[in-house]
């Protein structure tokens, strides 16, 4: 399917949009004719996105400077939606945190409920605020982003496992209650991707020896077109190309 100008006249909101994938897939939705409303905490790295988007399409993107955390913050960005633009076509959940990793009992209280806050939280706020004008849309596509920490389980990645574990529940119990709408919702699961994220919690791997954020954007953009039709499914990354994993 190409996907070329796939999105043109679309609207689009990418959290965690400053840097790594969330920055990538900001320029891609961009490059394919989307407006892109980009979110993250960090106004310099938002103005370099806008930058490239600028330099790729001639055209700006809407800049919010939000810590996703803040609730009515939250609110008020999808209230300035509809007041702009009354519906929004794309939301790509991609913001999240790492936390510490260490064994559960040595973990510090405000550290665990940090990363429950920017994981989960910030999620189901988005959703609250944003489901209203997704259902605006004739193809609202939704994506929200997991691990596969949150089936291994593995020890001392204990509050990044768990929130990723809510996370999809939280996506596949959206999807549901999308069934009969024409919002779509599903969960990208990256796997090992050359970002930040991944050199802090793997500091001895090779970065080289991985996928780009920039060849997972490029995979992952037919899940925003309203040909996509799947709803609560998972897609890993795999040898890159998106595969279903039933």
């Amino acid at each position: 399917m190409s996907t070329e100008k796939a999105l043109a006249g679309r609207l689009a909101v990418v959290t965690g949009a400053s840097r790594g994938i969330g920055c990538a897939m900001a320029l891609e939705l961009a490059r394919a004719g989307a407006h892109v409303i980009a979110v993250a905490r960090t106004t310099g790295a938002l103005e370099e996105l806008d930058d490239l988007i600028r330099k790729e399409t001639g055209e700006g993107a809407t800049l919010v400077p939000l810590d996703v955390t803040d609730g009515p913050g939250v609110d008020r960005l999808g209230g300035a939606i509809f007041e702009r633009w009354k519906k929004l076509d794309i939301f790509f959940a991609n913001a999240g945190v790492l936390g510490p990793l260490s064994p559960l009992g040595h973990i510090d209280p405000k550290d665990f409920e940090k990363v429950l806050a920017v994981n989960v939280t910030a999620n189901w706020r988005f959703v609250r605020s944003l489901d209203p004008l997704l259902r605006q849309s004739d193809a609202g596509r939704v994506v929200f982003v997991t691990s596969g920490a949150a089936v291994k389980c593995r020890a001392y990645w204990g509050p990044y496992s768990i929130s990723k574990a809510a996370v999809e529940c939280l996506a596949r119990t959206y999807a549901h209650e999308c069934e009969n709408t024409s919002v779509r919702v599903n969960i990208l699961n990256p796997g090992p991707i050359r970002t930040r994220m991944r050199a802090a919690a793997f500091p001895g791997e090779d970065p080289e020896t991985l996928p780009t954020p920039e060849e997972l954007a490029t995979a992952m953009l037919p899940l925003f077109t309203p040909q996509i039709m799947d709803n609560g499914a998972i897609f890993d990354f795999r040898e890159g190309h998106l595969e279903r994993r039933d």
